[in-house]
């Protein structure tokens, strides 16, 4: 008797396996013959709530559908009970970059101190909230902060990120811009860095600037304190 309950556990978990994949199978289809923009689809998932499901595509953009892909939705699911925002947890979850696997390559370093402790910044050199951090992080010593040039608010931030980049000593040039209004001098050189780093920025929804991230994984969009900078470099460890 209990090899035969088994069996038949056996089966319904296998009949359940087969209708999850014929209801995938399903929403792909009717999406991307309805939507040619949904031609390819990353993941499709249940989600917490009675017949919705989640789409993923371009890597991180999350969609709800109904069962059949005959409705389409977009925005934040909540979850009112937990009171969790679970669009926003699914993005961060998706988004989330290990600090080790940075493109560092596209980034040059201000160290102070003994630069034992390490974080990653993503400014523009017209952003005026990452001037206020910038002279915030005067007051932060022992670290090394990876920067990397992010131009998104203009042609002249381009201009000013290639003369910076270009620039013989990188890190000097970077803070007599931001913290002595002291602008780089005009120079030129291979600046694809720049598109690298806006490609990179955009399949990580990296959004406005500065956008910080520490060795644990964890991203802060927008300027923070030296107290608070302190604090998650401590708690980073």
């Amino acid at each position: 008797m209990k090899f035969l309950k088994t069996i038949a556990v056996m089966g319904l978990i296998a009949f359940s396996l087969d209708a999850a994949l014929a209801q995938e199978a399903a929403i792909r289809k009717n999406l991307a013959e309805r939507l040619p923009v949904f031609s390819k689809i990353d993941e499709v998932s249940k989600t917490p709530m009675n017949g919705l499901y989640e789409i993923r595509v371009n890597e991180t953009e999350i969609f709800y559908t109904d069962a059949e892909g005959n409705f389409l939705l977009q925005g934040n699911l909540f979850d009112t009970r937990a009171k969790r925002n679970l669009t926003e947890e699914r993005v961060e979850k998706l988004t989330a970059i290990d600090f080790g696997a940075l493109p560092f390559k596209d980034a040059f370093t201000v160290v102070r101190g003994n630069g034992k402790r390490k974080m990653a910044v993503f400014e523009d050199p017209n952003c005026g909230y990452c001037k206020r951090f910038e002279r915030d992080l005067q007051k932060i010593s022992d670290v090394t902060v990876y920067m990397f040039l992010f131009p998104i608010l203009g042609p002249d931030s381009a201009e000013k990120s290639r003369n910076i980049w270009c620039a013989k000593d990188k890190a000097k040039a970077w803070t007599d811009l931001m913290v002595r209004d002291q602008p780089a001098p005009k120079a030129s050189c291979d600046t694809t860095v720049l598109e690298r780093n806006l490609e990179f920025g955009k399949k990580r929804k990296i959004t406005g600037t500065p956008t910080l991230f520490f060795v644990d994984g964890s991203r802060v969009p927008g300027a923070i304190s030296a107290q608070q900078v302190e604090k998650l470099l401590t708690e980073a460890k």
